[in-house]
């Protein structure tokens, strides 16, 4: 089985769908003038901003991030660890399994979305959007964690909730993990294990542990 797990962030550890679309509607609304149905947005779950914004036709990219960082802050009450999911990360910590994240949101939007949740404790090894220059669903964010932590590929899992996430893992030659808790769809998604809930998980890390 596995010595390290890897995982996403957005719908895999916290559920932040409501959030980030919402936000992404003001944005637009602001922006472009027109209303976005919740449909139409549901592809940028899991891609930067950067990737995401110019495909819906927003051409200053940084004004727009900077923007719908801003209405985040009006969704946080929204924002949650999904169940189970300190009591699976203090489980491995406990087990010396290595763990950490690897996420398309920046250092920033970390520290506002994810940080105050108090789970960094348990993932030491972290690459954001800003620790690479391409992004889910190339694989070098796999490979940036897969050097900052010196495990081996075949030893490691990434859990993850998006088709970016399958394809960063298959093209970076990780077995994945499908966190059906947040997926968006499982369409085309595929996956070594497809995992119902967070405590499946456990059931992933080597017996010698």
């Amino acid at each position: 089985m596995y010595s390290c797990i890897i995982f996403d962030v957005d719908g895999t550890i916290i559920n932040t769908e409501k959030a980030v679309i919402g936000s992404l509607q003001k944005t637009l609304k602001d922006l472009l003038g027109r209303n976005f149905a919740r449909e139409e947005l549901a592809f940028v779950l899991g891609i930067p901003g950067s990737i995401s914004l110019p495909m819906l036709g927003i051409q200053n990219v940084d004004e727009a991030n900077i923007l719908w960082n801003d209405y985040m802050k009006q969704f946080y009450t929204d924002i949650h660890v999904y169940p189970n999911f300190d009591l699976v990360l203090k489980t491995l910590h406990d087990a010396n399994i290595k763990t950490g994240i690897v996420t398309s949101k920046t250092k920033q939007q970390l520290q506002d979305d994810f940080i105050p949740f108090g789970l960094m404790k348990y993932l030491p090894f972290a690459v954001t959007a800003d620790d690479t220059l391409k992004h889910k669903p190339n694989p070098d964010p796999l490979h940036k964690f897969i050097e900052i932590s010196r495990v081996e590929k075949s030893e490691a899992i990434y859990i993850g909730d998006t088709v970016y996430d399958m394809q960063c893992a298959a093209d970076a030659g990780i077995d994945f993990g499908l966190a059906l808790w947040g997926a968006p769809s499982v369409d085309g998604i595929h996956a070594q294990y497809k995992l119902e809930d967070p405590l499946d998980i456990l059931k992933l890390i080597s017996p010698a542990h």
